[in-house]
């Protein structure tokens, strides 16, 4: 059997693989090392993280001591952020010219400190879906930026398969993974508890030019809504999922991930077509890691279907720094 050895003399100082010695197929060993090379930047940092680098009217400027800084078109807003532990000697000057920010109340909540004047909402823009931000009362703005790179991964999928395709979008919010679907030629069925929520997506979808769109807007709870879907022979070829770590249904029901996640993928595997394309699966919850969400999908999508899960992080990356903010984590099953 070959030995493992060092090659001394690569200028790079990388150990050569020797696929023989590891019991590796050879195309998988190149694939191996050809993942290696395009992502050695992130690896070699201790950590593998998929980017959403691709915007304009949205950059993450700065990080530091528990806040973000964050330009959303062309106003700057100062949001907190608990995991940002770090302080930076090196801070950009455009935190002293913040329109607002946002200051977290020793009670719960907090309460926007506008420092500059700003007009009640505004648009921005992610290619050509266009959307409605604003200020609300819980520190968000209507959109996570970081999902984006979510968004582009489904509708590379929706356009290169070259059929009709039905995607369920579940806790979806105001709608940039609907609209993204949408624009790529899928069927979309975008539900959420919060009709204000709904409103909201119509809005962007109208705003998107997206709002002749096969998009069928459900105000209800998830749960209820899947087992609707499955009594009623419904399948989808794509799911996607940002659920809450807490939550209420539409009738004040109570949500807890964690209690609630595994039925809930069971239910899901019963909606899949016989031929899925993806089921994506976020979290911002710290007990739902991308290791766990992984396990998780093998152990309900994997039970129906061969998989394989593609779990990681997301983030964003940081103007002032050059480096990148996770942003919570996200897995991907594909279907084999």
């Amino acid at each position: 059997m070959a030995k493992k050895e060092r090659d001394d003399g690569d200028e790079d100082g990388y150990e050569t693989v020797d696929t023989e010695y590891y019991n590796i197929e050879p195309s998988l060993g190149d694939l191996l090392i050809k993942f290696v090379e395009n992502n050695k930047e992130e690896i070699f940092r201790g950590f593998f993280m998929r980017i959403s680098d691709n915007w304009i009217d949205y950059e993450l400027i700065d990080t530091a001591d528990g806040e973000r800084l964050e330009r959303w078109g062309d106003v700057t807003l100062i949001r907190p952020d608990p995991q940002i532990i770090w302080k930076n000697e090196g801070e950009s000057p455009k935190w002293a010219s913040a329109h607002a920010r946002y200051i977290r109340s020793s009670s719960g909540g907090g309460s926007w400190d506008y420092r500059r004047k700003l007009p009640e909402s505004w648009h921005i823009s992610y290619g050509s879906l266009r959307f409605m931000v604003k200020p609300t009362g819980f520190k968000h703005t209507g959109l996570f930026p970081e999902q984006a790179v979510n968004w582009d991964y489904c509708g590379d999928i929706i356009r290169a398969v070259g059929r009709p395709v039905n995607v369920l979008n579940l806790f979806a919010y105001t709608g940039g993974a609907t609209l993204a679907c949408a624009a790529a030629g899928a069927s979309v069925c975008h539900c959420d508890a919060v009709k204000g929520m709904v409103d909201w997506a119509r809005t962007n979808a109208k705003l998107s030019g997206l709002d002749d769109k096969p998009i069928r807007w459900i105000v209800d709870d998830a749960n209820k809504f899947i087992r609707r879907e499955i009594r009623r022979g419904t399948k989808y070829d794509g799911v996607i999922l940002d659920p809450p770590s807490y939550g209420r249904g539409t009738n004040g029901e109570m949500w807890k991930l964690e209690d609630s996640i595994y039925g809930l993928m069971e239910d899901i595997t019963s909606l899949l077509s016989d031929k899925p394309l993806f089921v994506l699966l976020n979290s911002y919850t710290t007990g739902l890691s991308a290791s766990v969400m992984s396990y998780l999908l093998q152990m309900t999508v994997g039970k129906r279907f061969p998989i394989e899960v593609m779990s990681e992080e997301i983030g964003l990356p940081v103007k002032q720094t050059g480096l990148s903010l996770p942003c919570g984590s996200t897995a991907v099953v594909k279907f084999l």
